[in-house]
């Protein structure tokens, strides 16, 4: 376990792999930690330096009062990165990670070389919609709105699997703070115009059962970068690191291949 303070938020992250290896860094949804990526690393190519990180509000990092913006949420990661002295990695982003990739990109070009844009979108869903669900949590808390989460995050043969409640688990165990204001992050983020200016190796990557990001929501951001690169995994939800983890790993492996980062 490794806490770091920065600018007085206590921040849990970990690092794996080779510590002189070239640097990927990985960056949760709504409502997971950092063991999101657990069954991924594994298959990944030996020899990179694997860096996770909990989000504001979640797992072990420390939760501040909602709201928040996405522009502080870019800000943590960008200040970790700082602190480990990371330059040039290749960020792997899912949902809200993937947006936050978006903004660190465009804000610290020396820190992100390559990205990883899944499940994710430079616009998700509408404000109307996340404030119904903030209203929800901060009145009934995360576990009122977890079966139809579940829903979203798994398509339908995971949902049938003992695992499901492991699932279940993490998200209703993080903190109210960190999943309202983390929602408030994602309602006001519109990244269309300066994702649209990027100019570095971009993949994404979709579920066809994704409720929350489908698949044509995911490609539509993809297609603002120039010479992107877009993946579908067929029978995934919105987490297909969790369902499809070989799946998963098979299609970053040749993205880090082909950008010259293994």
């Amino acid at each position: 376990m490794r806490i770091v303070d920065l600018d007085g938020l206590s921040v849990h992250y970990r690092v794996d792999g080779d510590p002189d290896g070239a640097p990927v860094v990985f960056a949760n949804s709504l409502g997971t930690d950092l063991r999101l990526w657990d069954a991924v690393l594994p298959l990944l190519p030996k020899g990179l330096k694997f860096i996770r990180y909990d989000k504001r509000g979640h797992g072990l990092t420390q939760a501040t009062a909602q709201p928040y913006s996405m522009g502080t949420l870019v800000r943590d990661a960008e200040q970790l990165l700082d602190h480990l002295e990371v330059r040039d990695a290749l960020f792997v982003g899912l949902s809200i990670g993937g947006m936050i990739g978006q903004g660190l990109a465009v804000k610290r070009m020396d820190q992100v070389r390559a990205l990883v844009i899944s499940n994710s979108a430079a616009k998700i869903g509408v404000a109307s919609m996340w404030q119904d669900r903030i209203d929800a949590v901060n009145r009934d808390g995360i576990e009122s709105l977890a079966d139809a989460v579940m829903e979203r995050w798994f398509g339908r043969a995971f949902r049938d699997t003992p695992e499901l409640a492991a699932w279940r688990t993490m998200l209703i165990r993080q903190s109210v703070d960190g999943y309202a204001g983390c929602s408030a992050a994602i309602s006001g983020t519109d990244f269309y115009t300066p994702t649209s200016g990027l100019r570095l190796p971009v993949l994404g990557i979709a579920g066809s059962e994704d409720g929350s990001t489908p698949p044509d929501l995911v490609r539509e951001t993809i297609d603002l970068v120039p010479g992107s690169k877009f993946e579908l995994i067929r029978g995934a939800g919105h987490l297909p690191c969790v369902e499809k983890p070989e799946d998963y790993a098979r299609i970053l492996t040749t993205f880090i291949k082909e950008t010259g980062h293994a």
